[in-house]
This record gives C-alpha cells, structure tokens and sequence, in this order.
C-alpha cells in the first residue's frame, strides 16, 4: 500500500485546527491537515488526493507533524457511515514538542482476574506492582521511561474482559502492551491486538491453543504451556520403562489440546496411548471403563474440583494401590483431596487411600537455586516481600500466589525489550527509537519490541527466562510424589537439555514401579512325555511286527498257499502300516523336542507318512476286495470274462490311489504349505497376589485354507473308507482260490474303517487338548496298523506252522491228502458248476421228450382212422425190431426215460 505524505503549509484554521466537513451520502468530505503537520492518505497518490473531495466510509486518515512538533488530539480519524469524521469534537494541532528533562511515562494494560474460575490476580497484582517499583528504580533500565500500570479485574470472564479491553485501546493514554492473566481472556485479548500492533505478554496463560503463531503473531507468555508437561511425562515413562499408557480428561480446550500433544509425543518415543476417555462433569463411567480396560498406568487432565469426582470414583472401582499410577497436574492445592466437597460421597480418608502415591509435574514456577538474579533478588527474598505486601491473606489461600513469580518476571522481560527497543537511553541515544512515538499504527516499533522480546533471556526470580518460537516461556519442571498425604520432590526435567535431576525419592507401595500392563507369562502346553513315550514304544513294536510280516511274506513267497493270497499286495500293506506307525513319532513333537524353525518340517513329516501309509496300507486291501466283488458278484457271461487275474491291474489301482495321494499332498505343500500357528486360552490367573497372568498356548499345524484341504483329503478319504465297508460286507460269503485271505481283508478293513471314521471328527474337536488329541489319533493308527497285519498276516503264519506247509510248489503235490485238503474248494465250486450244466441239460431233454409224444399221439390217432383197429397182442406191445417208425419212437423213449432218471 502506498503511503503519501502531504505537507500543505496552511494559515490556521481558527481555534479548532480542522475544517467543518459537509455530510453527504458520498461519504466524508476531505480534511485538510493542519499548521506545520500533514496527513496520510493511505493508498492515493498526490494527483488522487488532489482531484477528489470525498473519502468513502470506513477510510482512515493519520494526522502526522514536522520537526520537532507533534500532534495533539486524535492522530487517526474514521470515515462513519453518516459522513462525519470520528471525534471532530477534538482539534487535531501540530505544536511544538516539549523537552522534558524528567521520565516520560510508558504505559501497559492489564487484565487481573481478582475473582472468577482462577482468581490469580490476587498475588499477580501485587508482584507486578513490586517489579515495577524495581524496574523504575533502576538507572540502568529505560532511564528516560518510568513504566505505569492500568489495569482492570477481568474475573477471568471473556465478556468482561472485551468490555476492559476496549477501555484501555480507546482511551488516553496509549498502552505499549497488554497484560492478561488466565487463558480464555489471554485468547480473546491476543487475537485482537494485532490489529492495533500491540505486543501481548500474559503471566497466567497456559492453553496450548496459545501458541499458535499464525492466530497469535504477537502473544508472548512467561506462563509455560501445559504441554511442557509432555516432556517431562514422556522422559518418566521412558525411564520406569513403561510402553503402555491410558488417559482420562475433563472435556475443554486446554485440556483436549494438551492430550493431543502427549499423544504425538508418546508415538515419536514408541508408547501407546491404549485408551482414551473424557467426560463434562461425570467421571463415574469412564473411570468404570478404564478399570474395564485393565489400564495401569494413567495421566489425568482436569480442575481441582472435577479431581475430586475422579478418585473419589477411583477409590469406588478399586483403581488404585501397588498395581496403578494417576499421573496429575501439580498447580492444585497442597490439601485439595482434604477439601470437603458436597459433590462426593467420599470421606476424607478413602480420598486419601485413593491419591496415595499418584505423580504430579508442576512448572517451577520458583527458582529452586538461591542465586540472583536480574532484579538483584534471590527466589526466597521475593516470596518474603511478596508475603509481607498481602499483609494479613495467607498465601495458601491466595489465588495466584505460585504464578506471581512469572507476572513479576513478565514485568522484567518487558523491561528488558523495551530497554533495548529504545536503545538504553532514551533521545540521548544515537540508536533504537522513541518509545513515545509509539501509536497503534505504528508497527515499526511493534516490530522492534517483539525481536527484542523474542531474544529475551536473563535469570528470573522463577528462574531462566527465555522464549521459544511460539512465544512460551521454557522452564524446568518438578517432579512430585504424594507419600503418606504430602507432597515430596522426587526429580526435575529440564526439556531444552533433556536433562533429568533426580532425587531418588520416589517411593512405591508395591516396593517398584508397577507394570503399565499385566504381565502376561506365555506358557507353551506341552504333550505329556509319558504319553508320548509310551505310544511311541507300541509304534515301535507295531513297525517291528510289519518288518517281521514283510520279511515272512518275502520268505514265504514260493509256497502256493502264500501265492494266491497275492503276496505283493500284502507286501505293500505290511509298509503302509509301518508308515503310518511312523508317522506316530512326529505327531507327538513339540517345542519341548524342536525348535520352532523345524517345525514346519515336523508338520510335513505327519502328513506325508500318514497320507502314504494310508494309501499304501489300506488302499492295498481296498484293491483286493474290488476284485473278489467284481469277478463274483457279475453274471455267469461277464464272470466267465474274469476267470484270469491279472495281476498288473491289481497293482494299477494301487498305484492310481497312492498316485492321487502324492498329487494332492504336493499341491498343499506348494500352494499353501503348513506352518506353525499359535493357539492362546483364556489368561489364568495365579493363586498368589501378584500382578501377573498366565497366557496358556498351544503349537499346532496349519495353513490359511486348512479346512479346505481337510475337507478335501476327509472327503475322498472317507468314501473310500464307505465304499471299503460296502464291499466287504456283499464279498463275505465269496469264496475262491485266487485270493484266498479276502475273509481277513474285509474284517481288517472293517477295524480300519470305524476307527478311522470316529477318530477324525473326535481328533478336530479335541484339537486344543494336546493330549486327548494325540492319544486318540495315535492309538487309532497304532490299533489299526496291528488289527490290520494280525489278521493278515498271522493266519499265515499259523499255518504254515501248524501244517507244515512252507515247501515248494513240487514237494507240496507230491503229498495227496495235502493236495486233496487244499483242493477243496475249487473242487466244490467245478461240482456245482457242472450240476447246474446238467441241470440245464435234463430240462432240454424233457422239453424234446414232451414234444415227442406229441407227435406220436398225432400219428395213432391218423393211424386208428385209416386202419381198424386189430385185436391186442398178448405180449402188450408193439414188437421192437419192426420197420414201422412207432416201434423205433417207443425204444427211444425208452432210452429218454433212462437218461431222465
């Protein structure tokens, strides 16, 4: 914007010193400056200024003198909508300025709340009345400025305070700065005093809010945030290593934009802020639902009085004692859970059991070290002057008295600024600028006095003094404890060197710190090792039976009797069942036998020696009985087809089942192999009053479709198993020489299949009990697996024993009667077999012998007719050996009759 100054050396205007202005709807009409001054158009050239008569409503003029003149009255005026200037009652002059030869006065504006939710000007008032006797009496500070104080009791209501605040900035004389106290006013009075370029600087404010530079470019505070507290929270959960925190606070801005912060400040440290609640004026369900929550470790942000709903809810739900830790915030009063309050239901003892041990942070607020500082004064004179200046008020019950330090270091930190703005001394010195030159226009010093306020650093009677970037005072805090009802220092933090003093003091009702959560003991349940120790010996002893079964077999392979129970395929039961005993060992491992990198292999292991002992063992059998029940229980045409085993089909269909096994089990181990997942059970909790629980867990083998692939493997499994059932029961009264042990095939199938089939859904339904699962799984395969070659293989060996029947194919024909015994069955199938040939035969003979007669009672009867009828022969019977076809037809039927009989 440009700014033009036009000088116009007039004769004076009669006493008044301004033109009448006309009033018009145009606006205002044109002022023109008075003797010896000027005035600033803002944004006109001179040949505007000069070609217009009117100004438009809202425009500002400034009023501007000469040399060593200056005005006198208003210096800005305001276009008003009626088309009148503002305060045209009073003359603006340019006169000559007077030297004075004493102190010229400096003025600041304060806010006291003397009353109201924080009555802190109570002991403020009186600290900033002593720093201004101190500054004022210094020689080397301002020594041409005498700094005066007017002020007003904002009762820490922002209604009252707009209505003080527009007091002090349109009436005389003019403020170089405002001084609010508590945080709402300090909001309202900062956000508008930029638009009259005036420095705030508040000695109460501690709303996070207010360090927002862009809303409050000019707000400056001796007052720290309520967020150096964070540090100082952070720095003691590092340090009693705590990684789990919970929050509870009273619903204000304040308080809201501090846990904000400790939010942000607790994830950059690695902490979790695992719960959060808040509440207007009932605490009663949040503090249920932090007891719910199992919170441990606990920063409560509230007022004095919302504390006391708090604990006395706390005490109610038990949330105190060795397990917990409420941090607070240390500006309440010394007794303030002493305090009788009708709006708890609490005495003042459970009150007390219930604060017992909590930590506060509080802003040192008083210089702990007895040293001087800028006013000359160590901390403990101040709080002796400032004790004998409230005469008869108690300082406990004063409000304010723990921030008068920081009002009586705002009044030095102004100073200071203002010192080095004016540059020392005042018109005597060839730098820095005159303080009375300043006007809410004049933004050249505001500039100059928040640089030198920004730069601001010196030793406080509440200790260092220095600003950060946001215009917060940065101070130490001190760390309290509440032991037996009083408060002990227990360390403090400085935040801007991350330096923790501690005193060691700290004391814990528990004898440590607790845990910010319970501690949670992870246990692995584990097999039983007697369990395991004993199936793993009847495995054993089952894989040795199939060894000797196998080898037997083998042995024994010549002898016929072992031939035709098809030998090779009892040999690939014998292995299946010593796989699938295998599989037995890996079963029973767990973290106490392997680690857990191996467990994915142990899981393979189960499944792949179980599958395959499966398929080798009972799809072997299930083979056998397919034969038997498809060779003889087909018609006569389609058996006679059958009559030649071939063996190599036998063996296909072994080896298509064991085939589809393979294929299946390769597509899981690729696509979704199995791992080692963790099963955990309900916490327990021990016996003994310690703060621990234990997490009971369990090993298993899974994979992310694991119920899919089971109901894959099950399904085809369990027909297979159905289908086995069905074909024993239609084959048992089947007999041939074939496969002469398809008898003990069925039952072992049987015994396999009603295992198998209760053991799998009682297995998944048992699976978070280690040790019923494995017993039933396990002794399944075992029992199976020695059912399965008992029957099989026993037999054998008992007649083979008994009988002696282990010579070769050439002794063993050698004995008839033997030969005779095993021939018996294939001799009563081919007697049966030609019986029903027979049969067969006699029907057809008696069907030709009935069609016979027919054709001879046909012919007799032709006969009787052309021939009469001849006396009978006394022999009774045609004479055989005659050439009539009669004669022939009755021995034939004779020969008929004797082969029907």
């Amino acid at each position: 914007m440009l700014l033009l100054l036009l000088l116009h050396f007039l004769l004076p205007l009669g006493s008044d010193g301004a033109q009448n202005s006309n009033t018009t709807s145009e606006g205002c009409q044109i002022i023109h400056p008075p003797w010896e001054g000027g005035i600033r158009y803002r944004g006109l050239t001179r040949d505007q200024v000069r070609a217009i008569n009117f100004l438009p409503v809202d425009y500002e003029i400034e009023y501007v003198c000469r040399g060593d003149r200056e005005v006198v009255g208003p210096k800005v005026r305001k276009c008003l909508s009626n088309g009148s200037w503002t305060d045209m009652d009073m003359p603006s002059r340019c006169v000559k300025r007077t030297i004075y030869t004493g102190r010229r006065s400096v003025y600041i504006g304060a806010l006291f709340p003397m009353s109201g939710g924080w009555p802190g000007g109570q002991a403020c008032q009186p600290a900033v009345e002593m720093a201004l006797e101190d500054v004022n009496s210094r020689r080397d500070i301002l020594p041409d400025y005498e700094l005066k104080l007017i002020h007003h009791d904002s009762k820490c209501d922002p209604g009252q305070a707009t209505k003080y605040l527009y007091e002090l900035l349109y009436n005389d004389p003019i403020k170089i700065i405002l001084l609010p106290g508590c945080s709402s006013v300090s909001t309202l009075v900062a956000e508008a005093a930029r638009m009259w370029n005036l420095i705030v600087l508040s000695y109460g404010s501690s709303s996070p809010a207010l360090s927002n530079r862009q809303r409050f470019p000019t707000f400056f505070r001796t007052h720290p945030s309520a967020t150096l507290h964070n540090p100082t929270r952070v720095k003691l959960f590092e340090k009693w290593g705590w990684k789990k925190i919970a929050t509870i606070q009273q619903t204000t801005e304040v308080f809201t934009s501090t846990l904000d912060d400790l939010e942000e400040r607790v994830k950059e440290a690695g902490i979790e802020i695992t719960f959060r609640q808040s509440f207007f004026s009932d605490p009663a369900v949040p503090v249920k639902n932090l007891k719910r929550q199992d919170a441990r470790i606990i920063v409560g942000l509230f007022y004095e009085t919302e504390a006391r709903k708090v604990f006395c809810e706390v005490y109610k739900e038990r949330l105190f004692g060795k397990k917990y830790v409420w941090f607070l915030i240390g500006w309440y009063a010394d007794n303030w859970f002493r305090t009788p309050d009708p709006a708890i239901n609490c005495t003042e003892q459970e009150m007390a059991e219930a604060v017992e041990g909590h930590v506060t942070t509080e802003i040192v607020m008083l210089n702990p070290e007895n040293t001087r500082g800028i006013s000359n004064m160590t901390s403990q004179e101040f709080v002796q002057k400032l004790t004998q200046r409230l005469g008869s008020k108690k300082a406990e019950e004063t409000g304010g008295f723990q921030e008068a330090p920081l009002a009586y270091d705002a009044i030095w930190a102004l100073a200071l600024a203002l010192n080095k703005t004016s540059g020392g001394s005042g018109i005597h010195s060839s730098g820095g600028v005159r303080l009375e030159d300043f006007n809410y226009n004049n933004q050249t010093i505001t500039d100059q006095i928040y640089r030198a306020m920004n730069s601001s650093s010196f030793e406080g009677v509440s200790g260092h003094v220095v600003f950060d970037a946001s215009g917060s005072r940065m101070a130490r805090t001190l760390i309290e404890q509440l032991q037996g009802g009083k408060y002990m220092q227990i360390g403090y933090y400085d935040s801007t060197k991350d330096d923790l003093h501690w005193l060691g003091a700290d004391k814990w009702i528990g004898g440590n710190p607790p845990a910010d959560q319970t501690l949670v003991i992870q246990t692995f349940r584990f097999l039983s090792q007697k369990l395991f120790i004993s199936v793993s010996v009847l495995s054993s002893l089952g894989i040795v039976l199939a060894i000797v079964c196998l080898s037997f077999n083998i042995y024994n392979s010549h002898v016929r009797y072992i031939q035709n129970s098809q030998p090779n395929l009892n040999n690939l039961t014998a292995v299946g069942c010593g796989l699938a005993l295998a599989a037995v060992f890996p079963l029973g491992l767990d973290g106490h036998h392997i680690r857990p990198g191996h467990f994915p292999f142990v899981c393979q292991a189960r499944l792949w020696l179980l599958g395959l002992g499966f398929s080798l063992g009972y799809g072997s059998m299930f083979t056998k009985i397919w034969w038997v029940h498809t060779v003889f229980t087909k018609k006569e045409e389609k058996k006679e087809r059958r009559k030649t085993l071939e063996s190599w089909k036998l063996y296909a269909t072994v080896g298509l089942l064991v085939g589809l096994d393979v294929f299946t089990l390769a597509v899981w181990q690729i696509v979704d192999p199995l791992h080692r997942t963790i099963e955990s059970f309900t916490k327990e909790e021990p016996k003994q009053d310690i703060d621990i629980s234990i997490l009971p867990q369990l090993e298993h083998c899974s994979s992310k479709k694991m119920n899919t692939w089971l109901g894959i493997f099950y399904g085809y499994k369990g027909l297979l198993l159905l289908l086995g059932i069905f074909l024993a029961y239609e084959t048992k009264s089947v007999s041939t020489e074939k496969i002469n042990d398809h008898r003990a095939v069925g039952m072992a199938i049987y015994n396999v299949a009603v295992l198998c089939l209760i053991t799998a859904p009682v297995t998944m339904i048992l699976s978070s009990q280690q040790d019923a699962a494995f017993a039933f799984a396990s002794l399944a395969i075992v029992f199976s697996s020695y059912i399965t070659l008992v029957v099989l293989f026993v037999p054998k060996m008992r007649r083979l024993i008994t009988r002696g029947e282990w010579q070769s194919e050439a002794q063993d024909t050698m004995k008839t009667g033997s030969s005779t015994n095993n021939n018996e069955e294939e001799k009563s199938r081919l007697l049966e077999k030609e019986n029903r040939e027979l049969e067969k035969i006699i029907a057809e003979k008696e069907e030709r012998v009935s069609e016979l007669r027919h054709q001879l009672q046909s012919r007799q009867q032709l006969r009787s007719r052309r021939h009469p009828p001849t006396p009978p022969d006394p022999s009774g019977g045609l004479p055989c050996g005659t050439s009539e076809p009669p004669d022939r037809l009755s021995c034939d039927g004779s020969r008929v009759h004797l082969l029907y009989k």
